[in-house]
């Protein structure tokens, strides 16, 4: 015999007492079929998108069809590409003909100046001023020029007329100190007679000492290239 107002059991699929629109349970909290048993995953879901599946380099550059440092034209970290930017192209060589040739131009008349000044000094002349002219004219013209032939030829010519040149200033000098008249009027106003002079004491050490110029010249040519 049941015990008198025992509370009776809902309809299935009716409405819950005090609840009108709950559904009735059916064997599990939310109505739904029981979860899928593990299949090698502890946590019985699917791994989201871009986990790793087995493959722990997935979704690297070169995986999935995504493109690879080599596709990319980038460098890649253990090769595949240039790690670093290449070094900038060596400088050119210097070969300025037009640079050299002037170089060397002005370089003849300085030098020439300072002989001729060195020579009107102590009134006399010897070989290694001229080889310091020549020297001095290559390698000011070699080291903007370059070893290149015309600029050889070019320092060896203007080697000789900076020692000639300087010669002449020389005797200028003399001549006006034994005339006791300024160096501007003999040099400028009586060049012919300067000139005149000097190819009658010309000898053989002069000459020697013109060649001295021009071989000199060549050697600080290549010695500034």
């Amino acid at each position: 015999m049941q015990p008198p107002n025992q509370p009776q059991q809902p309809y299935p699929g009716g409405p819950v007492e005090g609840n009108p629109y709950a559904a009735a349970p059916t064997g599990t909290p939310y109505g739904e079929q029981p979860p899928a048993a593990p299949t090698g995953n502890p946590y019985g879901q699917q791994p989201p998108a871009g986990a790793p599946t087995g493959n722990p380099f997935a979704g690297q550059p070169g995986q999935q069809g995504q493109p690879g440092p080599d596709q990319q034209g980038q460098p890649g970290p253990f090769g595949g590409g240039i790690p670093f930017a290449p070094a900038p192209p060596a400088p050119p060589a210097r070969n300025n003909l037009a640079v050299g040739v002037l170089v060397a131009l002005g370089a003849a008349i300085v030098a020439g100046i300072l002989y001729g000044v060195l020579l009107g000094s102590i009134e006399r002349e010897f070989g290694y001023a001229a080889v310091g002219v020549g020297f001095l004219v290559g390698f000011a013209a070699g080291k903007l020029g370059g070893a290149n032939p015309v600029v050889i030829a070019a320092s060896a010519v203007f080697s000789v007329g900076g020692v000639y040149f300087g010669q002449l200033i020389g005797y200028a000098m003399v001549m006006a100190d034994v005339a006791h008249v300024p160096f501007s009027e003999v040099f400028f106003d009586h060049f012919d007679a300067v000139t005149s002079i000097w190819k009658e004491e010309a000898d053989f050490m002069r000459y020697l000492f013109l060649a001295l110029g021009a071989i000199a010249a060549v050697g600080g040519v290549k010695k500034a290239s």
